[in-house]
């Protein structure tokens, strides 16, 4: 600086201390612009220019993210803060109010800058994965929310000109406030960890949570919220904790299982359930399907019949073979040739308790895709057969009079009256 003042006074200017103070802030904005400019102007233009022709992944992410514009930002307050150190008198008050604004330009556009760097490695990570099993969005999100805190709480002191410790310190007695204020991040980054540590949900996971109306594809895990997109296309928000402290379905394990549940049941009128007549037997042993059992059945009953002696026709003491029953086998060896359903799963045709709509039949098995459409189609191939199949067994699906029944019945009434 007595450089400079020499210099200025061997070409025969005399500076006072206004005169000065002008010539050193010219200075200093002169080479901030001269700064900018070349940052800006030259040297980012040419690097966006680069990444923007280059293949690189990587580069095209920083470039979108703008974190090295952030950080010329960053580095023109640290020249500034330079000069008004070097050029400006160290305890004047043009060299506090320059520094302090600089240093407060420093500090807010390091933080944009970490956000810029977090934000990046967040798309990048996507790439991979692991990335997927982690809630990394909430994680990034949490170290935003204090790195933010940190450099708020250092912002003030320095407008202040009071060490961060003392703010620090007054601040225990508003932990309360502040608890309150940030409840649903710190929730929600609890929250996050424990999804992530037990391996609850993950990004693409099918979630079924009818408490707030979800059901379809987990598309984002924030630190306050989860986003699910529907199947109707809808988007339901849920909060992150919500998670952890109340029930929700994952149907991840189905999907990748490679098999998808059939449990439907079929209510059968009880009324036409009764004993298999030898015609009957005769017209169903014809099935290939029905065969041997049919067969290994007769020889059973007959066994039993002839070792206790039990004269035919006699339902109370002999055995004998029901349509119910011989229609849950049949259905079961159809199961088990069906070539969408998966034999190393469980499969089974079971009745249920019966109730006032009848004996319910139910069939449970898997199919051998998780696709919606598949798997709808393959039950519904199966259902098809199956009631177009009962009237061969003497069954009739139970049904609840309907208007057209009604109709019938008075119809008849009305011709046996006349």
């Amino acid at each position: 600086m007595q450089d400079f003042l020499l210099l200025l006074k061997s070409y025969g200017m005399e500076l006072n201390k206004y005169t000065y103070l002008v010539v050193m802030l010219s200075v200093i904005v002169l080479t901030a612009v001269v700064v900018h400019f070349i940052l800006h102007r030259i040297v980012l233009r040419i690097f966006e220019k680069h990444a923007n022709n280059s293949s690189k992944l990587w580069l095209q992410i920083i470039t979108q993210n703008k974190l090295f514009n952030r950080v010329a930002f960053t580095l023109q307050g640290i020249i500034v803060n330079f000069q008004a150190v070097i050029w400006l008198h160290k305890n004047g008050q043009a060299s506090e109010i320059i520094s302090t604004c600089a240093q407060l330009w420093i500090m807010l556009f390091a933080l944009l800058s970490l956000f810029s760097l977090l934000d990046i490695a967040l798309k990048i990570s996507h790439k991979f994965a692991i990335a997927s099993q982690l809630p990394l969005k909430g994680i990034v999100q949490g170290i935003k929310l204090v790195a933010a805190i940190i450099i708020g709480i250092l912002m003030i002191s320095v407008m202040l000109d009071q060490s961060p410790a003392i703010l620090i310190s007054g601040l225990g007695a508003m932990a309360a406030v502040l608890m309150l204020v940030f409840k649903d991040p710190i929730l929600g980054l609890v929250a996050g960890i424990q999804l992530s540590a037990n391996n609850m949900l993950m990004l693409g996971d099918w979630l079924e949570m009818p408490k707030f109306g979800a059901d379809g594809a987990v598309i984002d895990i924030g630190l306050t919220t989860v986003k699910v997109q529907n199947w109707d296309n809808t988007i339901t928000t849920i909060p992150t904790y919500a998670l952890v402290s109340d029930a929700f379905k994952n149907w991840s394990g189905m999907s990748k299982s490679g098999g998808r549940r059939i449990k439907r049941s079929i209510n059968i009128d009880a009324t036409s359930i009764h004993f298999l007549t030898e015609d009957e037997i005769l017209r169903l042993n014809k099935s290939r399907v029905l065969k041997p059992y049919i067969e290994a059945r007769n020889k059973e009953i007959s066994s039993y019949n002839q070792q206790y002696n039990e004269e035919e026709g006699n339902a109370l003491n002999c055995r004998g073979m029901t349509n119910i029953g011989t229609f849950r086998a049949y259905l079961a060896e159809y199961l088990q040739h069906h070539t969408k359903i998966r034999k190393d799963m469980t499969l089974m045709v079971r009745q249920l308790a019966p109730g006032a709509e009848g004996m319910p039949l139910e069939i449970y098995a898997f199919t051998n895709t998780t696709a919606w459409l598949e798997y709808e189609a393959i039950q519904a191939d199966i259902f098809d057969h199956v009631y177009a199949v009962m009237g061969e067994f003497g069954l009739r699906v139970y049904q609840s009079p309907t208007g057209n029944d009604m109709r019938n019945l008075t119809a008849l009434a009305g011709s046996a009256q006349q």
